[in-house]
């Protein structure tokens, strides 16, 4: 396999699903509006949705939502853009060539402080999976016990979870070693850590260090952004809040959709990504349930996508705190709860 599938974003997410009737509720079938028709048939909006990078398992909802016809049953005609390391998704969104961008939760934190108008309308994962990675039997026990160890991190921790780090468990910036999007240094030191995502760079380790390697959350640990967003221009919500509704409502559907029954999606997730492979498809999804990436207590009672005020206030509190976000930023531009928690009929 190459190395494209393992790296993860340099810049800042087996069992068949039992749907509960609580979640179905939630969930479930929001008469999208009649399009009008021409020839006999409906007019589709046309959309373009920007991922955050190649095609995977996390972005599966979306994918899933295109191949069973969901967007179309809500009068969309969706297309998946496909996101990578040198893709500057904020900007396109800005420029109005994608409509929605699959984004996180600082991002548009940071677009509230410097005055762009992108907005986080709804948040597919709960948890963010950003993790850092240890040898087992050394010692490690917990987060906390990385302080003063060797860790990889890129060069994007510095404006993300490494300030965070710092300011909540003591880690320093002499720890930190540059970390290029391989796991051959951190298999040849069995002291060092590395970043990585959730749902794939441990089964690489394991794969190729022929060992299972420590793995610990971030979001478990206090860093809890919201992750693989639905972003969009504060001019859509505001000209056509029906467009966003229905893209939204059918992007949810198509999650558990996807969460039910993956291979529909998984078909165009490996059309638009010939690299990926159907092992790592599996592994991702069986880490995205165990972890509860987006299944949390309060989504199986009001649905994916869901987001709450007190949820962005606290995390918005701790980035101030580790210096991340300025204090005087109004934080509630950067997301709205209009499109979210709610009864789909």
């Amino acid at each position: 396999m190459k190395e494209i599938n393992w790296k993860r974003r340099q810049f800042i997410r087996y069992s068949s699903l039992a749907l509960t009737g609580t979640m179905l509720a939630a969930c479930g079938d929001r008469a999208p509006e009649s399009s009008p028709k021409k020839e006999g048939k409906p007019v589709l909006d046309k959309i373009v949705y920007g991922t955050n990078w190649y095609a995977q398992a996390e972005h599966g909802g979306f994918y899933q939502a295109i191949a069973t016809g969901i967007y179309e049953e809500y009068g969309l005609d969706v297309t998946i853009k496909m996101g990578g390391a040198q893709v500057n998704g904020i900007q396109l969104l800005m420029s109005g060539a994608i409509d929605f961008f699959m984004g996180g939760g600082l991002g548009t934190l940071k677009g509230a402080e410097e005055g762009i108008p992108v907005v986080t309308v709804a948040a597919i994962f709960q948890k963010d999976p950003q993790v850092l990675i240890s040898h087992p039997d050394i010692g490690i026990k917990t987060l906390g016990d990385l302080k003063g160890k060797p860790i990889y991190v890129s060069s994007g921790a510095n404006i993300t979870y490494w300030p965070f780090l710092k300011a909540k468990y003591g880690f320093t910036d002499d720890q930190k070693r540059p970390y290029n999007f391989t796991i051959g240094p951190f298999l040849l030191d069995k002291n060092s850590s590395q970043q990585g995502y959730l749902t794939s760079e441990p089964l690489k380790i394991e794969r190729e260090g022929k060992f299972k390697p420590l793995v610990f959350l971030l979001a478990d640990y206090g860093y809890t952004p919201y992750a693989t967003t639905i972003e969009t221009r504060r001019e859509m919500i505001e000209n056509n809040p029906d467009l966003v509704q229905r893209f939204v409502d059918a992007s949810i559907k198509g999650w558990y959709s996807y969460l039910d029954n993956p291979e529909p999606g998984n078909q165009l997730i490996k059309k638009d990504n010939p690299e990926m492979t159907d092992e790592l498809i599996a592994y991702s999804l069986e880490k995205i349930k165990e972890y509860d990436i987006i299944l949390s207590e309060e989504t199986k009672e009001k649905g994916i996508g869901l987001m709450t005020e007190e949820r962005w206030k606290t995390f918005f509190d701790t980035m101030v705190e580790a210096g991340i976000s300025k204090p005087d930023t109004d934080y509630q531009k950067a997301f709205t709860l209009d499109f979210v928690g709610k009864v789909l009929e």
